[in-house]
């Protein structure tokens, strides 16, 4: 009876084993899917569509501007101004060095561009070096001020100014120009010279004080040499926008000696407010062109010293 049930239990049929399904195996990211690679192509073309478009937009008034220096007067006002030309002159740039003295405005304005942007890189970057390496009581409130001069216009600035200048006989000079021009620029540059240097290892400076460096060499040897690029930046920002500047050359600026570009456009502007827009054109663009090729040459630099002063490495 026993062998029996033993028999017959052990000829029934074993229970099914429950396995659990193994873990799901990742795609390889070397082999995308066809959809994300769709998505890919997809956003780099859309990405390249839009860099074509701010190109075109950016480039497009400068190849106008051209193209019309060298359209002849009658073309530009009979026919439409945004074709292209059917003939080609050169009279436009003649007639633009008769009607007004461009090579004395460019020295002009060159003039206080340099002066200008020297006095920013060389007061910027040692503010920044004495509030941001060596520190010191009150750095902070010292930031904290000069940072708040971004905010402040420079028209509240004219009438106090053309006071104090005709007080102490600087009215008329290109010096007038250059001193405030330095002063509203100097909390930008501040601020980009404290975040490049911001990044630069303190042990650099120790390293130099445990050799008897002091802070002059320090500046001298370390700071400056590490800070070149930055300095490129800083000039050619503010570069762009003092050689164009016109509200300090208006205001202090009495003379036609001392007239920089924007002023002595002013000369094209005929009797009731008849302009010659074609020789105004090509006045603008031998303007233009050295500040063009300054900017096209360093540009690489400048690019360098914007991402060196804004993120870390």
């Amino acid at each position: 009876m026993s062998n029996s049930a033993t028999s017959a239990t052990s000829m029934k049929p074993a229970a099914p084993v429950e396995t659990t399904p193994g873990p799901l195996v990742a795609p390889d990211p070397a082999m995308p899917p066809i959809r994300r690679k769709k998505r890919l192509r997809t956003a780099q073309i859309v990405h390249r569509a839009l860099l074509g478009l701010v190109l075109l937009i950016q480039v497009y008034p400068f190849i106008w501007l051209l193209l019309t220096s060298i359209r002849t007067p009658e073309e530009f006002a009979a026919g439409n101004p945004f074709g292209l030309p059917a003939s080609f002159t050169l009279d436009n740039f003649s007639r633009a060095i008769d009607q007004g003295n461009i090579p004395t405005y460019i020295l002009n304005s060159a003039i206080v561009t340099v002066g200008a942007c020297a006095l920013i890189a060389i007061c910027g970057m040692m503010g920044a070096y004495a509030i941001q390496v060596l520190g010191f009581k009150g750095a902070r409130i010292v930031r904290a001020i000069f940072l708040m001069g971004i905010v402040v216009p420079v028209q509240i600035a004219l009438v106090p100014l053309f006071i104090d200048y005709s007080t102490i006989g600087l009215l008329d000079t290109q010096l007038s120009i250059i001193i405030p021009l330095a002063g509203f620029a100097l909390p930008m540059s501040l601020f980009l010279f404290m975040s490049f240097f911001s990044y630069i290892p303190r042990e650099i400076y120790e390293a130099a004080s445990i050799d008897g460096a002091g802070p002059y060499r320090i500046f001298a040897r370390i700071t400056l040499p590490m800070s070149l690029n930055t300095v490129i930046t800083v000039v050619m920002v503010n570069a762009i926008f003092i050689w164009n500047e016109f509200v300090f050359a208006n205001t202090f600026v009495l003379t036609e000696d001392l007239k920089t570009i924007p002023l002595g456009l002013q000369n094209y502007i005929g009797n009731m407010g008849k302009t010659d827009w074609t020789a105004t054109f090509a006045a603008v663009s031998v303007t233009v062109t050295p500040l063009l090729l300054v900017f096209l040459a360093l540009n690489k630099a400048m690019i360098y010293g914007l991402e060196s002063g804004s993120t870390k490495g």
